[in-house]
């Protein structure tokens, strides 16, 4: 699922191209994309872009007179940028939204078809939508430490739940997690300040440079190569890969269409965290540390 620092080069780029410009049409090839009723989205076409912003993973582009289409890429979501007398792909184009100057196309590979487009009005209804995670780049260490605290869960979850933090996901929790030398499975209670301390600055230092990087890479091209796996990531997606700050090969835990990558020797002290389907399939065979594979 693309997450901040891949919403924010997107949000970089559709701001320099559309802004000013007119949406012209609105074709849904896949109306199923369309979450919401009122307004009815025909009302967007004829007006400006006024601009883009980000709602927590949510592009949003804002048109004159206070309407707002919200776009959710969920996990196979994408946008492309096509110039005038291109087609938009075939099957996974969900939505072409044409300017005067080329076409945004908004696509999603797979079948399941969760990605999502509502037509907003007015401010108020734009904010409902927020989920009202804590943009972490805006906040100071007492900020991001009462938000850490309001619930008691692992850091895993605690940071990729978009009700307490916003824009962060599976793959920028590991690397976040990875860079503080924290275990994924360990409580927000138990949290001490010096670790907390450490997860901001992480956290802070992990999604300003994976956005200058990926900003970078893009130049002055649409982002077309937006992936959770991303070559120079620590351990997310490099499962038994060496980690590049201690050479141990990169664990993992699998459950339902997510996963945990993390490194026991930076991490957990060395224990191999139990993947409920392989351990409970090992039982006495399941290595309970990282010298135990080594």
């Amino acid at each position: 699922m693309p997450e901040l620092p891949d919403v924010a080069v997107y949000i970089e780029h559709l701001q320099r191209r559309l802004a000013g410009h007119t949406l012209e049409r609105v074709r849904l090839p896949s109306p199923f994309v369309l979450r919401s009723v009122e307004p009815p989205v025909g009302r967007a076409e004829g007006r400006k872009v006024v601009g883009a912003r980000r709602i927590g993973k949510r592009v949003v582009i804002e048109l004159e007179g206070g309407l707002f289409l919200v776009l959710h890429l969920m996990i196979a979501g994408r946008l492309r940028w096509l110039n005038k007398i291109a087609k938009p792909p075939g099957r996974i184009t969900l939505a072409a939204f044409e300017f005067d100057h080329g076409t945004l196309a908004f696509t999603e590979a797979g079948t399941k078809r969760r990605a999502s487009l509502h037509l907003v009005e007015g401010e108020a209804a734009l904010a409902a939508m927020d989920p009202g995670g804590l943009e972490v780049l805006d906040s100071d260490l007492a900020v991001f430490a009462a938000r850490l605290k309001r619930e008691s869960h692992t850091l895993k979850r605690a940071l990729t739940d978009p009700h307490l933090f916003s824009g962060i996901g599976n793959a920028y929790s590991d690397e976040i997690l990875h860079r503080a030398k924290l275990s994924p499975f360990l409580q927000t209670a138990s949290l001490s300040e010096e670790e907390i301390e450490r997860l901001h600055q992480a956290a802070r230092a992990t999604l300003t440079e994976w956005t200058e990087r990926l900003r970078k890479d893009a130049g002055d091209d649409f982002p077309e190569k937006v992936t959770a796996f991303r070559e120079g990531m620590a351990v997310h997606g490099r499962y038994k890969q060496p980690c590049p700050v201690c050479g141990s090969p990169v664990q993992r835990i699998v459950y339902a269409e997510n996963e945990t990558n993390y490194c026991a020797r930076c991490q957990t002290g060395g224990r191999i965290l139990a993947d409920r389907a392989l351990s409970r399939l090992l039982k006495k065979s399941w290595p309970r540390s990282i010298d135990e594979l080594d």
